[in-house]
């Protein structure tokens, strides 16, 4: 397998259907080196999920058309390996917690904090060593 994480090419996926929102995180994401796709919905994020292969998605769970949950089930029969990590606003702590239970590795309330958001990435994807 990988030794370090250095040697692994990151992909992470980002679905937010506000767009702002989606390219700020994904700024940062960028800034930190990693190799980030973009979709507003759920279903270009499965069409990413296929195609791409991402390590890792961050999955706004309050979208227009399917909403997270929904395709946080469908990314894991997709892929089950795919790490996802929900984004909620902080009112939606119940359904962060649902997402735990439907196989998401973490959830974080909005605004994010993304210092917090680096520290659960970099736990995930050191997962993957293991």
């Amino acid at each position: 397998m990988f030794k370090n994480l250095e040697d692994i090419p990151l992909r992470v996926l980002v679905v937010d259907d506000e767009l702002q929102i989606g390219e700020f995180i994904s700024d940062f994401l960028i800034e930190k080196g990693y190799e980030v796709f973009f979709a507003d919905n759920g279903d270009d994020a499965l069409l990413f999920v296929k195609r791409a292969r991402p390590h890792i998605a961050l999955l706004d769970i309050r979208m227009t058309g399917m909403n997270g949950l929904e395709v946080l089930k469908h990314i894991k029969e997709i892929d089950p390996k795919v790490g996802v990590i929900m984004i909620t606003a902080l009112q939606e702590e119940e359904l962060g917690r649902e997402a735990l239970k439907l196989g998401a590795s973490d959830y974080i309330n909005k605004p994010i904090d993304f210092e917090y958001l680096d520290t659960s990435l970099m736990v995930k994807l050191s997962a993957m060593l293991d």
